[in-house]
């Protein structure tokens, strides 16, 4: 055990008590008129949108695997890992910041056009970040994972502990997992962003917020991913290191 690891084992359980910690009150409030707005929605609506962003995750997800770049290095430590996600969410927080300007400064239809292009770099991101902690994008179970890293990052606070621990878990758990629900899938990620997404929709106001919501967007997502991959790495408590 070195300083470093310590350092990262009290920011996992730090994480951890934020993952799992109760809704606050503006969440709740929130999440009541979502549910509210998500009924008034015609079910065959919900079953095109579902579709969509399903085809979407899973055509970002095959092209995502094939434009990453392997990692090359061999024996790099946790530190050195961390290090080089940091500068790689760095560099894909631009891009986010660049196109959320761009579409929100381009109308409603711009802005629409922001969802999927988001999406994809997103899961671009999720990609390298699996990458750069050793693991084997090629492998199902590993794009499985991916798709849970996201879900524990744009998801309601119920499902986010709900997905939190099949991630703790998820050597077990893998073992019994076949795919995801996608309409749930969906629906949380559309709940978590809609409104911000709505924002970037209004005439001379879209450009500041679209770049302001896709910089924390992905902020958060970084965190999310490398968090959960060196929950991965890290097995036990420091003192049984």
């Amino acid at each position: 055990m070195n300083e470093y690891e310590v350092k990262v084992y009290q920011e996992l359980e730090a994480w951890q008590r934020k993952i799992l910690k109760g809704p606050g009150i503006v969440n709740r409030l929130s999440k009541k008129a979502q549910l509210k707005v998500t009924e008034m929605i015609p079910e065959r609506v919900h079953k095109v949108l579902t579709e969509s962003i399903k085809n979407m995750v899973k055509a970002t997800l095959f092209g995502s695997n094939i434009t990453t770049r392997k990692l090359k290095e061999t024996g790099m430590d946790l530190e050195e890992r961390d290090e080089l996600l940091r500068k790689k969410l760095t560099s894909y927080r631009k891009t986010a910041v660049i196109e959320g300007a761009g579409t929100g400064a381009g109308g409603i239809l711009l802005g629409i056009a922001d969802f999927p292009l988001l999406l994809s770099i997103k899961m671009k991101f999720l990609y390298e970040a699996a990458t750069v902690y050793g693991f084997d994008t090629k492998e199902f179970e590993e794009r499985l994972f991916i798709l849970h890293v996201f879900k524990l990052a744009f998801s309601s606070d119920e499902k986010r502990k709900e997905t939190f621990r099949i991630i703790e878990n998820w050597e077990e758990e893998r073992k019994t997992l076949v795919d995801m629900d996608w309409r749930e899938f969906q629906q949380e990620y559309r709940d978590y962003i809609d409104l911000v997404k709505m924002l970037q929709l209004v005439p001379g106001f879209g450009a500041i917020v679209g770049a302001y919501a896709n910089y924390n967007l992905l902020d958060h997502l970084g965190e999310t991913a490398m968090n959960t991959y060196r929950l991965r790495i890290i097995k036990a408590s420091p003192k049984d290191w």
